[in-house]
C-alpha cells in the first residue's frame, strides 16, 4: 500500500537532475528533457515556490563537443571537458528557461568554498537574494578545479551529495533527486525480476547501502550508493528526499501533487505524525 505523501508546505526544494536524464547515449543534449524540466521549475516558481537546480551534465556535454565515446580517465582531460561542456549546457538552459520568462543564474562550487564560514556566509548571501528575486540559480561543481590533494579538500565527489549539501546549508524542504531508475529497490531490477519498488525509507542502514552497490552510467559519476548516502545527510537534517526517473522531468508536478511515485526517504517521526515541514 502506498503511503500518503504531505508536499503542501514545501516552499523551497533542490531539484538534482543527473547526467543520464540529460545526456543520451549518442552524447547528444536531449533538448526535449532540459526543455521540460525548464517548463517544470519556471512553474513551480509561477507558483510561489523557491526553487534551487543542481546539475550535472558538463564533463556528457563537453565528450559530446568532442566527439568522445568514453570518458577519459586523466584529471586535466575532465577538467578541459567540463570547462567546454559547462559553457555549453548553461547557454541551453538560459535558452530553455527565456522560453518560459524564467531568469536563472549560474553558481559554480567547491567543497573548500562550503567549508570555510566566510565563502560559506556569501555563497548563502547570493543564493537567498536569487530566490527571493525568483531566479533560479543552476549549481554545479566547479569540475575545472576541483580535486584532492593532501588535506585541501575541493570535491565533493559527486552531484548527488552536492545535491543534499546546498539542501541542507539552504534549509530546502524537499530534496527531488532525478534519476535514469524509478526509485530504490528492494533489489537491482535490471537483474532481478522479482525486485520491488520501496515507497518509503526511514533510515539507510548498512545493509540498504550494500544492497546499493554498482557504478553508473560511462557518462556519469554517481551510482545508488551515493544516492543513498546524499538520502542519510538529508534524514540527518530532518528534511524530505524523494528519488525518481527522470525521463521526464515534469514528474516533479506529480510528486508535488502528492503523486506516490519514486521513493519517499523521510524520518519516521515526521511521517508518522504527519508533521508538515
Amino acid at each position: 500500500m502506498k503511503s500518503i505523501r504531505h508536499m503542501e508546505n514545501v516552499q523551497r526544494l533542490v531539484v538534482k537532475i543527473g547526467t543520464s536524464s540529460l545526456i543520451h547515449a549518442n552524447g547528444k543534449i536531449n533538448l526535449q528533457a532540459i526543455d521540460q524540466l525548464s517548463y517544470t521549475l519556471t512553474g513551480l516558481v509561477n507558483e510561489g515556490k523557491q526553487v534551487i537546480l543542481v546539475s550535472s551534465g558538463a564533463i556528457g556535454v563537453g565528450m559530446g563537443q568532442l566527439g568522445l565515446a568514453k570518458r577519459p580517465r586523466e584529471i586535466q582531460a575532465q577538467q578541459a571537458l567540463a570547462s567546454i561542456g559547462q559553457s555549453e549546457l548553461m547557454t541551453v538552459y538560459q535558452q530553455r528557461f527565456a522560453v518560459y520568462g524564467q531568469k536563472i543564474s549560474q553558481i559554480l562550487l567547491t567543497h573548500d568554498v562550503l567549508d570555510f564560514p566566510e565563502s560559506r556566509k556569501h555563497v548563502h548571501h547570493t543564493m537567498e537574494q536569487l530566490l527571493e528575486w525568483g531566479v533560479i540559480p543552476v549549481v554545479n561543481e566547479n569540475d575545472t578545479v576541483a580535486v584532492d590533494e593532501l588535506d585541501h579538500r575541493t570535491k565533493f565527489g559527486d552531484n548527488d551529495q552536492l545535491s543534499a549539501i546546498v539542501a541542507t546549508r539552504s534549509n530546502a524542504d524537499l530534496l527531488v533527486m532525478l534519476s535514469d531508475i524509478d526509485g530504490f529497490y528492494t533489489k537491482n531490477p535490471h537483474k532481478f525480476a522479482d525486485a520491488k519498488l520501496i515507497d518509503v525509507l526511514h533510515e539507510i542502514t548498512e545493509s540498504s547501502l550494500r544492497q546499493a552497490g554498482g557504478a553508473g552510467t560511462e557518462l556519469g559519476t554517481g551510482g545508488m550508493v551515493t544516492k543513498l548516502k546524499a538520502a542519510q545527510s538529508i534524514l540527518a537534517n530532518n528534511k524530505m528526499m524523494v528519488l525518481a526517473n527522470g525521463a521526464n522531468p515534469s514528474i516533479i508536478f506529480k510528486i508535488m501533487n502528492n503523486e506516490p511515485l519514486g521513493t519517499l526517504f523521510v524520518n519516521a517521526q515526521k511521517d508518522e505524525g504527519k508533521e508538515v515541514i
